[in-house]
């Protein structure tokens, strides 16, 4: 199974960088990762609701440029189902026994993701009802996505 994270904005911090560099490594082991960069858009410091809007329609547009039609379409977004890790890897299972070799995961930036990506994916997932900085969020994606590979192939890494 091929993972491909499209991601709104990159790191700041160098520890958060090194841990998703780690899980990547790790998840290389099991099949192709991807991780696309989408820049994030310029807002002021207290934007208004219509900036922020048109700032997530600008994303929007180039996330949808860069998802592939044949890939199971993952948004993360509060709205979203939460599911356990074990849950998380039946939806690699099913997603291959339904006919995808690949899965994608968009993260949208700290203002999260325009309504256009949210419908054009084939799920929402959430991760929890807390808010977590997108950054972040990059990390404890790519340590679940490797968790799943470890449930699903049967190693010791789960408990």
């Amino acid at each position: 199974m091929n993972v491909t994270i499209i991601h709104v904005g990159d790191f700041k911090e160098k520890y958060l960088k090194e841990a998703f560099l780690e899980y990547s490594k790790r998840i290389s082991a099991f099949g192709k990762f991807e991780d696309v960069l989408i820049k994030e858009g310029n807002l002021p410091d207290s934007p208004q609701k219509n900036q922020i809007e048109k700032v997530l329609l600008e994303e929007g547009e180039k996330i949808l440029e860069k998802l592939d039609p044949r890939s199971k379409k993952i948004a993360l977004c509060v709205e979203g189902n939460g599911v356990t890790s074990e849950e998380f890897a039946g939806i690699f299972t099913a997603s291959a026994d339904g006919g995808f070799s690949k899965i994608t995961f968009i993260i949208g930036s700290s203002h999260g993701l325009s309504d256009t990506v949210k419908k054009a994916c084939d799920m929402k997932l959430s991760f929890s009802k807390m808010t977590f900085p997108h950054q972040l969020m990059r990390v404890i994606l790519s340590e679940q996505i490797y968790r799943a590979f470890t449930i699903i192939n049967g190693k010791k890494y789960h408990k």
